[in-house]
């Protein structure tokens, strides 16, 4: 339907366009990056509702950090591919991790939301808070020490957050 319509449309005609012009591309990449949740959800109920704003809030946050992780890891290929995601144009690296810890805190909150609208109850607030905090420290962790080590563990925490989190809500709702 029309989300899918926009998700497509917003890769094409703006993520892959700006990937070679702007650092802003990861955000604006993260936008079709989430909507297939939402298309998802809407497809399932009929309509778009707060609950599946809510998954591509949790996807769209997501992206962020793990995507920056991967661009620290590999920023000498995306600059030799003159890509200027954030890892490439911020040399410290300061402004990378801010934004994964700005991001993940985000995300921290916002994953806390489902328990509030009723879609889960207190298993997955409590897989959500853990899960949470541990992606925190891992982009804490890349805030106090920017090597590519430090870089692939937010990755792993990113990689380990996502499925879980999902695994959880599941598993509250059985």
């Amino acid at each position: 339907g029309l989300i899918s319509v926009i998700s497509v449309g917003s890769y094409v005609l703006l993520y892959t366009p700006l990937k070679k012009k702007t650092e802003l591309c990861t955000v604006v990449g993260a936008v079709p990056g989430a909507l297939p949740a939402l298309a998802g959800w809407t497809a399932a109920r009929g309509t778009i509702d707060p609950a599946g704003i809510l998954l591509f809030a949790i996807l769209f946050l997501w992206q962020v950090p793990h995507f920056f992780a991967i661009g620290w890891i590999y920023r000498e290929d995306y600059a030799n591919a003159q890509i200027p995601i954030l890892p490439v144009t911020d040399p410290t690296g300061a402004r990378t991790a801010f934004q994964s810890i700005l991001f993940t805190a985000l995300l921290f909150l916002v994953s806390l939301l489902p328990t509030l609208l009723r879609m889960t109850g207190w298993i997955y607030l409590v897989g959500a808070m853990g899960l949470g905090g541990f992606f925190l420290v891992a982009a804490l962790r890349f805030r106090r020490n920017r090597t590519i080590p430090v870089a692939r563990k937010l990755f792993f925490a990113s990689i380990l957050y996502l499925p879980l989190l999902w695994a959880f809500m599941v598993i509250d709702k059985v």
